[in-house]
C-alpha cells in the first residue's frame, strides 16, 4: 500500500498538492506514481511561467520510462526544487518532503479544493 498523506490533495495524473498558505502550493509526485516509474534519474523543470490547468509543467525520467507532470489548476511556477537536479532519486526516497517538485501560486484557490482528497485518491488507485 502506498503512503497517501491526509491534508494533501491529489490529481488524476498522480501529483500531490499541499497548501502552503498565501495562495501558494507545493506539489510533487505521489508515492504510488514513483513506485510505478521506478528509479527516477532526471527531472526537467518548467520555467517560472504561467500555466493553465492540465498543461505540462515538466518531465521525469526513470531508468525505463518517462512521464510528464502537470499543472493541477491555473497557476504560476514560483519555485523549483533545485536539489533534484543533482539528486533526482529524492523523489523515490522521500516523495512528500525532500522530493517535492515545484511551488506554484494561483489567483483562484478553488482549484485546490476541487482535487481529490486522500480518501478519494486511495479509491482512485484501487488501494
Amino acid at each position: 500500500m502506498s503512503d497517501i498523506p491526509e491534508g494533501f490533495r491529489y490529481t488524476d495524473s498522480h501529483e500531490w498538492v499541499k497548501d502552503l498558505g498565501n495562495s501558494e502550493y507545493m506539489m510533487g509526485l505521489t508515492a504510488y506514481a514513483q513506485e510505478q516509474m521506478g528509479e527516477i534519474v532526471m527531472v526537467e523543470f518548467p520555467g517560472m511561467l504561467d500555466f493553465n490547468s492540465g498543461e505540462i509543467l515538466g518531465s521525469l525520467e526513470a531508468v525505463k520510462t518517462a512521464e510528464d507532470f502537470y499543472a493541477p489548476f491555473d497557476c504560476k511556477v514560483v519555485r523549483i526544487n533545485e536539489g533534484l537536479e543533482d539528486e533526482p532519486a529524492l523523489i523515490n526516497e522521500n516523495p512528500y518532503d525532500k522530493g517535492w517538485l515545484v511551488v506554484v501560486k494561483t489567483d483562484d484557490p478553488s482549484g485546490f479544493n476541487s482535487l481529490k482528497s486522500a480518501e478519494e485518491y486511495t479509491e482512485f488507485i484501487g488501494e
